[in-house]
């Protein structure tokens, strides 16, 4: 099973999908964890690249780094992974690269789309769990863990943009796409209707 975590900065992605890692291997399950940017030796590289706030791209050099890097992703981590057996957790996906490049840069939606088609070789998640934060919110987060990076350091109008194109993907995909609310609500709270969705899921594939 292919699970992704989605959502704006300071949504708490890493934070809850290493609880569902440590919760499923508890139960016995295989899982990987992994990450989008940087989940490859080579993609660790142009993570550094996409995030270094010093970093100027021009906005389709941009969108290729990623689908170079969900490339790598997908051919030597993920899709092995799957074959294996394995539940494959991964800190972003293509859900991402909709979100970022579409709403918040402002791309086409017709050449972004087809971008993550071929560097994902058309796979997609059997659950995407979208971690609904304002911006507001979810940059005064992001602030705490230390320097902001070159998404973080965005104006706020593009973080707004972001979590538009995140709800309108969710809301086009509801099968899939599940929106959890994280504004106001404890670590624990939010990481129990999290298991709760990953189990009934789970349950629905075997």
């Amino acid at each position: 099973m292919f699970i992704t975590f989605e959502g704006p900065e300071g949504c708490g992605k890493s934070t809850h999908s290493q609880r569902l890692r440590n919760y499923l291997e508890g139960k016995g399950h295989k899982v990987v964890l992994t990450h989008e940017p940087g989940g490859t030796q080579i993609g660790k590289h142009i993570r550094e690249l996409l995030l270094d706030p010093e970093s100027v791209l021009d906005l389709k050099t941009e969108v290729y780094l990623f689908a170079a890097d969900r490339s790598e992703h997908v051919g030597k981590l993920i899709s092995p992974a799957l074959c294996a057996d394995k539940i494959v957790i991964s800190d972003r996906f293509t859900d991402s690269t909709l979100a970022y490049q579409i709403g918040g840069r402002g791309l086409p939606e017709d050449l972004v789309r087809y971008i993550c088609m071929v560097s994902s070789g058309g796979l997609m998640p059997d659950l995407t769990l979208l971690l609904d934060v304002s911006p507001e919110v979810g940059i005064k987060r992001a602030a705490i863990k230390g320097p902001e990076d070159r998404f973080e350091k965005e104006k706020i109008e593009f973080h707004r943009r972001v979590r538009a194109k995140y709800q309108e993907i969710a809301k086009g995909d509801p099968g899939r796409v599940k929106v959890i609310n994280t504004d106001d609500r404890g670590i624990d709270d939010i990481q129990n209707e999290i298991r709760e969705i990953t189990e009934k899921a789970l349950n629905e594939k075997r």
